[in-house]
């Protein structure tokens, strides 16, 4: 039994010195994660390899300010062939970039309608996203409407902005009565229709304001309209429906002659037949990079 007690001291020593070697095998590692973390690598580094991306996105948003079109609508907008978007609206050519209409309205304004959440049933469980109504206008004869789902709060709001920009249109305002001034309501009675919801917009006196529920209220002062009367049927506490149904009604102020617009029309080139020649001259040159 006495032989026995130094062999234990012994090898509780060496496992002792085992343990060491471990542990500084563990640091060396640990240093070598350090430095990968501070190169941005796949290291853990305490954070340090993200702070490093996160900097290359920082300096990718400051690329994103400069935009090149990628349409030959944006292409004439950009370097000024096209000078108002009513010269689009006369042509109806279709808008795919948003910065076209920052451009033409930098006065644009938006307004969150609604942030509802929506669920959808998948086998791990149910998938919730958030979708935004969001109205944009420069109370000045022009409004949109862009609906838009994400899985955040913040991506859908923009998503939003960016459709709605996309869906700006012409908004046509009128007199009640004499024509003094300038134009105050709407045309003519005009109603707009979503789901179950019917949304009528009448013409009213100077000084009346917006008699409207809040929600088409909005809009309405959006587009610019300042003297209304407003009437809506169905389900109107959806309030997604209601929204489109009174811009379907504002957008239906342009799709009726009256007897002031029976001028003769004088048609003119439409713009890519316009500058058909500058927009060759700037495809050839793309092509040669």
């Amino acid at each position: 039994m006495a032989d026995a007690a130094p062999a234990d001291s012994r090898g509780g020593r060496g496992e002792r010195s085992e343990r060491g070697e471990r542990g500084e095998r563990g640091g060396e590692r640990g240093g070598e994660r350090g430095e990968r973390g501070g190169r941005g690598g796949f290291g853990r580094g305490r954070g340090r390899g993200r702070g490093g991306r996160g900097r290359g996105r920082g300096r990718r948003d400051d690329g994103e300010q400069a935009w090149v079109p990628v349409t030959k609508l944006g292409r004439l907008v950009r370097d000024g062939k096209i000078k108002s978007i009513e010269q689009v609206y006369l042509f109806s050519l279709p808008i795919k970039e948003y910065q076209i209409v920052d451009i033409f309205l930098p006065k644009l304004k938006d307004e969150v309608m609604k942030i509802t959440p929506v669920q959808k049933q998948t086998r791990a469980g149910q998938r919730t996203r958030f979708k935004a109504f969001v109205a944009i206008g420069d109370s000045d004869g022009h409004v949109g409407l862009g609906v838009k789902c994400a899985k955040e709060v913040a991506s859908a709001i923009r998503g939003a902005i960016i459709l709605a920009k996309l869906s700006v249109i012409p908004v046509r305002r009128g007199y009640w009565g004499s024509k003094l001034g300038e134009p105050h309501t709407v045309p003519a009675k005009v109603t707009g229709k979503c789901g179950s919801v019917t949304c009528r917009i009448v013409p009213a006196p100077r000084g009346t304001g917006i008699v409207a529920a809040p929600t088409p209220k909005k809009i309405l002062a959006l587009a610019g309209i300042t003297d209304c009367y407003t009437t809506a049927r169905g389900s109107t506490r959806t309030l997604g429906n209601f929204v489109k149904a009174a811009f379907i009604a504002i957008g239906n102020t342009y799709s009726f002659l009256t007897p002031d617009l029976w001028n003769e029309t004088v048609f003119t080139k439409d713009p890519y037949q316009e500058f058909t020649d500058y927009l060759a001259k700037a495809s050839d040159k793309k092509s040669r990079f």
